[in-house]
């Protein structure tokens, strides 16, 4: 080998040698970190509703770029990080409404600065079924301080009464309190025609809450419900009430001969506090023809608390006074099978806010009226007359339209009758056959009293049916035409005019502050849903011809709150979250 090829390999060699240091260094200089690592959290079982932490621990020596959660295959959620070597990565799932057994698999995976992908790790929910409550029989008679929990379900048997109470002119011979905790579910028991009574004395705290309502309901499965499937609350205190029975003045015993006694002298008596309580299927009869009410209240006094209360599918009236003093705010009666509203026998409570709702189809042989209000069975005199102040109604009776087939039972939307002296205020009716009677028959006429301020009804409305009889309202007995007000002395004799004064009742109603007739109801704001199964919307449309949501006026008095419009919404729904109107498919057998 010459010289000058020696110089040009050695030249060569240190070329290649350089090179290689060059590279070398270059490679020091960008240090090569391992891929990220994800560890999932722990497998979980959960039932629908509950809330569930997906967790995930993350590594990245070479800093975290992204995180990408998919749930099922979607994307759960998408995360851009700024280099973190290390992240604990937790958020909140809610169980959906999903078949037991099924499974919700969470994926992770992650991407460092060097685009380095992690393996993928998964975290699975499985649905679990929600366990059953317990239930606990109750009968008989309970006394002192008694509590009943959300964890259980209490099944009444027979007739459960707090406080024993078995005398007509005599004392309570036991006292007792039922405190019962928010979102307990009571159910009474078909066969022996369960009921719950509250005697003189005695107290009941079922206070629920809007989201924890309390509910007294059938014992039958979902499908099979039906009205009259046991009996319902019963209410006994010490107010005043015009009967008197064997002898005994304002004591009395409640229909159906039960044992539930009723009357006193005390007209702020405390019978405790009913706040967020639903009544459903309730109305068994007693004896032929005496069905238990929903909610009744006999003789109950001023000191108790009666407020979000709704009854649904009962088999006699949704709600019935028998004289006392007690106040009450925001009532639902929803498709039952008489009377939405009945007050007699010297009541004279103040009422606000109630709303009845009817099925088209069901109604009672007696004939079924969104009010219906007398002072005793016979018209008469006797004292404490009934007297009740009532503002903020809405009375939606069963036609939607002059399509819709309903009842022939179906009779007025206010029966006012035997010697009646209420007073009524921003009250809504309409869907019914007939919208008002002010009968006369009786002792003493009610007739006689609206001449004489006793009976009065300001700022309601009474609107008709689109096209359904003479000017939109329906076909009443003994009255081809149907009509708004009615203008004849009974349902037999619609020639025989009686007078309010020397004015038809029509022509008196129409004179009445605020008072106004429509033929059509959708003038008004309400909305068609009131009409049909489902829950409803209550809010009125402010911008209709005849729009509610205005003219009206609270009626004097601490207890009533102040309000500007007509019937029992304007643009809030006081009945959200706490009310059901599909009871017919609730399970309250689990654990909530």
């Amino acid at each position: 080998m010459n010289m000058f090829k020696s110089i040009k390999m050695l030249r060569t060699i240190a070329l290649l040698l350089s090179t290689a240091v060059i590279f070398n260094a270059c490679k020091e200089e960008e240090e090569v970190f391992p891929a990220p690592t994800i560890a999932a959290g722990a497998a979980a079982n959960a039932k629908t509703g509950d809330v569930v932490k997906i967790t995930a621990t993350l590594n990245a020596p070479g800093g975290l770029k992204t995180l990408t959660v998919l749930k099922n295959g979607q994307t759960f959620e998408s995360k851009a990080l700024t280099g973190e070597t290390t992240l604990s990565y937790t958020k909140d799932y809610t169980v959906e409404s999903l078949p037991v057994g099924s499974t919700v698999v969470f994926t992770f995976q992650a991407t460092d600065s060097k685009d380095q992908a992690s393996t993928i790790a998964t975290q699975i929910v499985t649905v679990s079924a929600v366990p059953s409550k317990p239930i606990v029989d109750v009968s008989g008679t309970l006394e002192g301080n008694i509590s009943w929990t959300k964890g259980n379900i209490y099944r009444l048997k027979g007739f459960v009464r707090v406080g024993e109470d078995a005398k007509i002119d005599g004392t309570p011979t036991k006292t007792g309190t039922l405190t019962i905790e928010a979102g307990t579910v009571i159910i009474g028991e078909r066969s022996s025609k369960a009921t719950l009574i509250i005697q003189r004395g005695s107290k009941i705290i079922a206070n629920g809450t809007a989201d924890a309502p309390i509910v007294f309901t059938s014992e039958r499965a979902i499908g099979e419900r039906e009205a009259g499937d046991w009996g319902g609350l019963v209410i006994c205190g010490k107010g005043l009430n015009n009967l008197t029975t064997g002898g005994v003045k304002g004591v009395a015993e409640l229909e159906g001969q039960y044992g539930a006694f009723h009357g006193g002298t005390d007209n702020a008596d405390n019978s405790g506090s009913l706040k967020y309580v639903r009544v459903e299927y309730a109305g068994i009869p007693i004896n032929p023809n005496q069905e238990v009410n929903s909610f009744t209240f006999g003789s109950v006094g001023s000191g108790t608390t009666l407020e979000y209360l709704q009854a649904s599918y009962g088999g006699d009236d949704s709600f019935e006074w028998f004289g006392g003093a007690v106040n009450a705010k925001y009532l639902i009666a929803y498709r039952g099978l008489d009377d939405d509203f009945d007050i007699d026998n010297g009541f004279s409570g103040n009422l606000q806010y109630g709303i009845g709702l009817r099925g088209a189809a069901v109604a009672d042989q007696s004939g079924s009226n969104g009010f219906e209000i007398d002072n005793d069975g016979s018209g008469t005199a006797n004292t404490p007359v009934t007297s009740a102040t009532l503002s903020n109604f809405s009375l939606i009776g069963p036609k939607l339209d002059n399509t819709t087939a309903i009842s022939v039972q179906y009779q007025n939307g206010m029966h006012l009758r035997r010697n009646a002296q209420v007073k009524i205020h921003n009250t809504v009716v309409t869907g019914f056959p007939n919208g008002i009677f002010i009968d006369p028959s009786g002792a003493v006429s009610t007739l006689q009293n609206a001449a004489d301020g006793k009976l009065v009804l300001n700022r309601v409305v009474v609107s008709g049916v689109k096209s359904w009889g003479s000017n939109s309202f329906g076909a009443g007995a003994g009255n081809p035409n149907g009509f708004a007000v009615r203008d004849v002395n009974t349902a037999t004799t619609p020639v025989a005019l009686a007078n309010i004064g020397t004015q038809k009742p029509s022509e008196w109603f129409a004179a009445q502050p605020g008072n106004k007739i429509l033929t059509d109801w959708t003038l008004t704001g309400l909305s068609n849903t009131l009409f049909v199964a489902g829950t409803p919307t209550f809010t009125v449309g402010a911008s209709a011809t005849e729009t509610l949501t205005k003219g009206g006026q609270a009626p004097a008095g601490a207890f009533f709150t102040t309000t500007d419009f007509i019937g029992a919404f304007k643009d809030a729904d006081w009945t959200a979250k706490w009310a059901n109107f599909n009871s017919g498919t609730t399970d309250y057998t689990k654990v909530q």
